[in-house]
């Protein structure tokens, strides 16, 4: 019997779609479940005088797939190292030489850039050789991560509290925030005024909008230069409109243009993440874990495991050929010539781009949304349609608007309106790159110069200057990528890190510097410049990507690094004291020592602790009154969480009273019975309001709104008893395998 191929993947998904494709006569397809081997976490691994050699070991719980991986090589012709193809992936396919016994030279490593049978054949067709410039790129990383972590983390132990950490990228990222939210703090917000109105060329007319831009030939400003005029309160308004009501205002210019709308390039991993935070309102971690199910691959019935797009780890807008020629196909065959350019369009690379991958696309333009509905979760749908209507979009000619521009003039004062029409979808068609869902047309009457207007409506109205606003997933991957900081693979795992080290919070979907985070922030840059200093790392972050190419050596990076930074420890270990992160205090009293309980700021969010920790243990969770009483006890009902973060609400007396609600109750009472009302957000933002009294008469009622709360009654009521019946079975597996291995003993015996 002739031997087959062993190839080896990351994940068992991405195995079952390339064992669909390679067939499992000839191969033989098996994951490695991410990295098989690392540094250790007992101690430092870098042996700093040799070379900085690192001291690898075998990822503890890995042993039996370590043993099944060399059981099946060693039985194979051939073994094929096919894990992702990114640095990550490379260094991963040299950890797999290494412990499987293959030459490093050896030509094993395959590499594609889509789950596609065409690829992936093309791929074993042309194995090459793993490339220690990447791996050593990698590697460098790693160290660097190493050796921030391992010796700065303690000092933050020592001087702070246990259990922080300090990370060459992530504290950055925390300055970044916390620089951003003094800016807020330092913020002093000003009053202005604006003026507009509401026009008519004659009685029959349509009326149209106006703004007031410039009094005297000096623009109105919101914070006036002294060439600039500002309205800065309401007396100063009254007396403006109040004068502007005496003059005659006339049309003095029209403009009329076209205005083209150029599509946006094809997503990167950076873009990927902020389209799918601003539109889809996904974290940056949860559109990198459905964007990784997509590209391994999704059962589409009797197609089986399909991959749906392109790696998803890239910093570059290149597309094949062939996905170029299938775009502009189907674009017109489904929307016609008039769609298209006349040659494919080519987006250029950022300065820092690698272009080792092509953009996230999808791998087939011709399974649309629609085709795989049926197949994918909501939230994978509404990923796969985001990346696939983007792809089309970008090969599509530009949106054409008529615009037309008025100039409005009286005495003293200009006015300007705007009117703008769509005449061309062309892009907008399939997608819409603005934040708003639908622009809609303002259009002008039919207006000529000299022609008089009749003011119909003045309105002066107050307005406040806002201070920036604080980072979101979006803007904050968009502002790491613009400095430098990271790159495209790591802005989900730095996010997630110093919300898990309690440096910021998510607050309304944006980042909130803790005390913690401002107390760690203050000590890097007082002791550690280089360590929170963006141009510093953005120059390793280019170094690495030298290492990549070859141009230098991982060593010269880390004698470069490791040199001044051990210096600056040592000199901070002596002058750092201990630091004190102020605990804000409450108004609750701690009912078993009477001091006042301060809040604390814990994994899953804030609590209240007793400040005589260690003597007094007492914590209890920040309850959020809704000022509705339980229709069972009559206690409180208060804003409660899961351990997901998840928002329910339930009885204060719980556990005594096990009242439990996902929606929220609301004070006000229903008209009919005078119980008081649920409010349902749906995931699409629309909301409802209905009886919280299943008895009331307007429950009964055979209306839309009625049949929509029964339906999610009926799928809540569905889950719960889903999830009771497998904590049941869970239960009862337990205790057969109780019984099973006390049988095993008494025969022991």
């Amino acid at each position: 019997m002739k031997k087959k191929t062993l190839v080896v993947v990351e994940s068992p998904t991405k195995a079952k779609t390339i064992e669909k494709y390679l067939g499992n006569k000839k191969y033989t397809v098996m994951a490695s479940m991410g990295h098989l081997r690392d540094l250790p976490k007992s101690q430092f691994g870098i042996d700093v005088e040799n070379d900085f050699a690192p001291k690898y070991i075998n990822i503890r719980g890995k042993g039996d797939l370590i043993k099944s991986l060399k059981k099946e090589a060693k039985k194979s012709e051939k073994v094929y190292l096919a894990s992702d193809p990114d640095r990550e992936g490379e260094a991963i396919a040299w950890h797999l030489s290494h412990i499987l016994g293959i030459d490093e030279h050896e030509k094993c490593r395959i590499v594609f850039n889509e789950i596609t049978k065409p690829a992936i054949q093309e791929a074993v067709k042309n194995p090459k050789e793993i490339n220690i410039d990447r791996v050593d790129a990698q590697q460098a990383r790693r160290m660097l991560d190493r050796i921030v972590g391992y010796k700065l983390s303690p000092l933050l132990w020592k001087k702070i509290r246990k259990g922080l950490s300090a990370g060459r990228v992530q504290s950055v990222t925390v300055k970044l925030i916390c620089d951003r939210e003094k800016e807020i703090q330092k913020f002093e917000s000003e009053e202005y005024w604006t003026v507009d109105f509401k026009f008519k060329k004659k009685p029959r007319s349509s009326m149209f909008g106006a703004e007031l831009v410039a009094i005297d030939d000096k623009k109105l400003m919101v914070s006036a230069k002294k060439e600039d005029v500002k309205i800065a309160s309401k007396a100063q308004a009254d007396e403006l409109c109040s004068d502007i009501e005496k003059v005659t205002f006339k049309v003095t210019e029209i403009k009329k243009r076209q205005r083209h709308r150029k599509a946006p390039a094809p997503f990167t991993t950076s873009s990927l993440q902020q389209d799918a935070a601003r539109k889809l309102g996904f974290t940056s971690r949860k559109t990198m874990m459905i964007a990784q199910q997509l590209y391994e691959g999704i059962s589409l019935g009797k197609k089986g495991p399909t991959g749906l797009i392109t790696y998803m780890r890239t910093d570059s807008t290149r597309i094949s050929e062939i996905a170029l020629n299938e775009a502009r196909n189907y674009i017109e065959e489904n929307f016609g010539k008039e769609y298209l350019p006349e040659k494919p369009y080519i987006y250029a690379a950022g300065k820092s781009s690698q272009d080792a991958h092509e953009a996230v696309r999808p791998t087939n333009i011709a399974l649309s949304p629609a085709t795989v509905e049926e197949y994918l979760s909501k939230e994978q749908l509404k990923l796969y349609k985001l990346i696939w209507q983007r792809f089309l979009g970008c090969q599509m000619l530009p949106a054409s608007y008529d615009v037309m521009s008025v100039t409005i003039k009286g005495d003293k004062y200009l006015a300007k309106a705007t009117g703008s029409q769509l005449k061309f979808a062309g892009f907008t068609a399939v997608y819409n790159d603005s934040d708003n869902k639908k622009e809609k047309d303002v259009i002008l009457p039919d207006l000529q110069e000299g022609d008089e207007l009749s003011i119909q409506k003045l309105e002066a109205m107050q307005h406040f200057t806002e201070p920036p606003a604080r980072y979101n997933d979006a803007s904050l991957v968009k502002t790491l990528e613009e400095r430098g900081i990271g790159r495209p693979s790591t802005y989900a795992p730095i996010i997630e890190t110093i919300l898990a080290r309690g440096y910021v919070v998510r607050s309304d979907k944006k980042f909130e510097p803790t005390d913690l985070g401002f107390v760690v922030v203050d000590l890097l840059e007082k002791y550690f410049k280089d360590i929170v200093d963006e141009k510093f790392t953005a120059d390793l972050e280019n170094k690495l990507d030298e290492i990549a190419v070859g141009k230098i050596q991982k060593n010269t990076l880390l004698e470069e690094f490791y040199g001044p930074f051990e210096k600056t420890l040592e000199h901070a270990e002596e002058e750092i004291g201990e630091v004190e992160v102020p605990d804000e205090v409450s108004d609750v009293q701690c009912e078993l020592c009477g001091r006042m309980m301060v809040i604390k700021q814990g994994r899953y969010g804030k609590f209240l602790a007793c400040p005589g920790f260690p003597e007094c243990r007492n914590t209890k969770p920040i309850l959020k009154d809704t000022g509705v009483k339980c229709p069972k006890c009559g206690g409180k009902i208060i804003e409660r969480r899961t351990r997901r973060g998840v928002v329910f609400y339930g009885c204060e007396n719980y556990p005594q009273c096990d009242y439990v609600s996902w929606d929220m109750p609301l004070t006000s009472n229903c008209k009919t019975c005078g119980s008081f009302l649920f409010r349902h957000r749906f995931k699409n933002g629309r909301t409802i309001l209905y009886c919280s009294n299943d008895d009331c008469a307007t429950r009964k009622e055979d209306t839309p709104i009625n049949k929509e709360i029964n339906k999610l009654k009926e799928k809540i009521q569905q889950q719960t008893a889903k999830k009771l019946a497998e904590l049941a079975q869970k239960e009862a597996q337990a205790q057969e395998e109780n019984e099973n291995k006390e049988h095993k003993e008494e025969n022991k015996a």
